[in-house]
């Protein structure tokens, strides 16, 4: 009986003694997180969607349609660039501890925009949500980027409204909630 009692005690010793361990300073982060979400949506995202939505149009002028779609390599790949741009953007946003905007920025127009301290609440509270959302928009580029190298200008038309669905889904949710049901 002895021997067993001492067994235990040894074992929660070694079980007490490695729960203590110091951790050491902290890890530093394989990131550095330079640009909050604001940044990236503005200077990454919606000048490429841009791209995306106006590489293919027909315009009615009095000389007629004007049909608009990429025709040269260079073009189809500045497209892709764009489309490939947003695609990465969307994990750039699920980084851990990016913020949604600069510190001490406010809210582009308060009578639309929630103020960035709530946004980013919003995301706090529930991450699985921003986590779909950002899956969300990487995927509706997935048919553009077919379209793409498919050197298919309809598909690419067509795949814009996906993309819009993303982002007016993800802005409805955290941006400007208070227009959902508005429309």
């Amino acid at each position: 009986m002895r021997s067993y009692l001492m067994m235990i005690s040894v074992c929660v010793a070694i079980l007490l003694s490695t729960g203590c361990k110091s951790q050491g300073p902290p890890k530093e982060s394989e990131y550095k997180l330079t640009s909050p979400i604001r940044q990236i949506m503005g200077s990454m995202v919606m000048p490429n969607a841009d791209v995306l939505w106006s590489a293919v149009s027909s315009n009615v002028t009095d000389n007629g349609i004007e049909e608009k779609a990429p025709k040269t390599e260079e073009e189809w790949k500045t497209v892709r660039s764009s489309a490939v741009t947003i695609m990465e953007a969307s994990d750039l946003i699920l980084m851990p501890g990016r913020h949604v905007a600069a510190a001490g920025e406010k809210e582009q127009d308060p009578n639309v925009n929630l103020a960035p301290e709530k946004i980013e609440a919003l995301i706090d509270a529930d991450r699985a949500s921003w986590v779909k959302m950002a899956h969300d928009m990487h995927d509706s580029i997935l048919p553009a980027l077919k379209a793409i190298d498919a050197r298919d200008p309809m598909a690419l038309s067509d795949a814009g409204s996906g993309i819009d669905k993303a982002c007016e889904d993800c802005h409805l949710k955290y941006w400007y909630p208070k227009d959902v049901g508005k429309k």
